[in-house]
């Protein structure tokens, strides 16, 4: 029996290697984006065409509306996406509670499925400061996973997979590539165009730039301008 996966896919250059690694190890992938009020779409029509690309099973987008509640640049016009470089810190892009709530409803659907594996894509060497992204937080909601289930309590463990932690984005980028993932499809950028072309000069697009720099790989990112 093929086991079955819930892979956490932004469209972005992370989740569409982990949604790679995730299909090497031979899962059936069921891919979650959401709609939580992000400045564009761009990310959910790559995430769709990443997912069948890679041979997800299935590919479902979940409204979450946390523009609601703004606190970030991601999800409030209001506050300008910074373009000065990454610097020190928790920045205004952190989007408050967002990977908290994404993995709760990941794994509610990995219940439903009878799923016990869920895959996510943080990063916690070449990320933005984002405290939902480090090792520590990872361990604590696979804690929480088996702790507030039915599944759980009655001893059916849930893993949360977080391959890229450890990884730079070099070494991401090497490794989706021989998996054979073209990251021409993904978007990253925090302030895409309607055409999915980054800008170049956010935190996200320096650090996607300066990954394929390292790896000695040519960047397919289209860029506005």
């Amino acid at each position: 029996m093929i086991k079955k996966a819930v892979v956490l896919l932004s469209g972005g250059l992370d989740s569409a290697t982990c949604l790679a690694m995730a299909r090497q190890q031979g899962f059936a992938c069921h891919c979650l984006s959401f709609d939580y009020g992000q400045r564009h779409r761009a990310e959910l029509a790559a995430a769709a065409t990443v997912a069948h690309a890679l041979g997800a099973t299935e590919h479902r987008v979940l409204d979450l509306g946390l523009a609601q509640f703004g606190g970030s640049a991601l999800t409030d016009a209001s506050i300008a996406v910074p373009t000065a470089g990454v610097k020190p810190g928790i920045p205004v892009t952190y989007v408050p509670a967002r990977n908290t709530v994404m993995l709760s409803l990941a794994l509610a659907w990995a219940e439903v499925l009878e799923a016990r594996d869920i895959f996510v894509g943080v990063n916690a060497v070449d990320y933005s400061g984002y405290p939902d992204c480090r090792p520590e937080y990872i361990a604590a909601f696979e804690h929480l996973a088996n702790l507030a289930t039915k599944a759980g309590v009655e001893g059916s463990a849930f893993s949360v997979h977080a391959p890229l932690i450890q990884l730079t984005k070099a070494q991401i980028v090497a490794a989706g590539s021989a998996l054979g993932v073209d990251y021409g499809l993904t978007v990253s950028c925090y302030q895409a165009d309607d055409a999915g072309r980054a800008c170049g000069i956010c935190d996200s697009c320096r650090l996607r730039r300066e990954g394929f720099a390292a790896a000695g790989l040519a960047d397919p990112t289209r860029y506005a301008g």
